[in-house]
């Protein structure tokens, strides 16, 4: 399987923030009524569109305007944590890894575009990449599928040699939707069930991931 491009995602999989993400949604949850969660217990409601995840755990569903209130207290104390986060241990083997591969590599994320790129430059990794790109709109929560369209297509790249590395669900199905490969890894959101459940490889590791690409890939 000739793999000329690796597409990144960002939260979870490059960058670990788990603990930041557990504390932004338990402020969520605190601020709606709720009880705090484990991060087991967010790993096991995490699905996107993510409203749902939320709603999962609240017991009740939430109208519009309640979903842009979660989103955006989401996002104010992500955002006031975020310092506290680092790069996963291997992701900077990972990426020069990639160029020594003599492949090509961007990031997609849906983080919103204009906190995404200002991180990314200040962990030194922009030069690693040919394209960097996250959200546009102003609430977040969707699924990746026409992202990781227009991400390719912005690249002229033939989705057949690309593999998104990821650690969600939906990372799988954005992929599917492109033609594009895909490996999962349990660094981030998701447990191990649910991403063998897709059908894609499932690595524990950067690097493990990046062993896999030698090796046929289902789509």
């Amino acid at each position: 399987m000739n793999i000329s491009h690796v597409v990144w995602d960002w939260n979870g999989t490059l960058l670990n923030d788990n603990e930041v993400v557990l504390a932004a949604v338990n402020s969520v949850f605190v601020d709606f009524g709720g009880a705090a969660v484990s991060w087991a217990e967010w790993q096991a409601a995490y699905t996107r569109p993510m409203h749902v995840s939320y709603e999962a755990i609240l017991g009740r569903t939430l109208d519009e305007t309640e979903w842009a209130r979660v989103d955006k207290l989401y996002h104010e104390r992500y955002d006031a944590l975020l310092a506290t986060c680092g790069l996963a241990a291997d992701a900077p083997d990972a990426l020069r890894a990639v160029a020594e591969s003599g492949r090509t590599q961007s990031l997609l994320s849906m983080w919103f575009h204009d906190r995404l790129t200002p991180t990314v430059e200040a962990f030194g990794l922009t030069p690693h990449f040919r394209r960097v790109d996250g959200l546009v709109a102003t609430i977040g929560g969707g699924s990746k599928a026409e992202s990781l369209q227009a991400h390719l297509e912005a690249q002229q790249l033939d989705p057949a040699t690309v593999v998104l590395i990821g650690d969600v669900v939906d990372d799988a199905d954005a992929a599917t939707a492109a033609g594009a490969h895909c490996v999962l890894v349990t660094t981030g959101a998701m447990p191990r069930a649910a991403l063998e459940a897709t059908g894609h490889p499932v690595a524990s590791t950067l690097a493990e991931a990046l062993a896999l690409l030698d090796r046929p890939l289902a789509h």
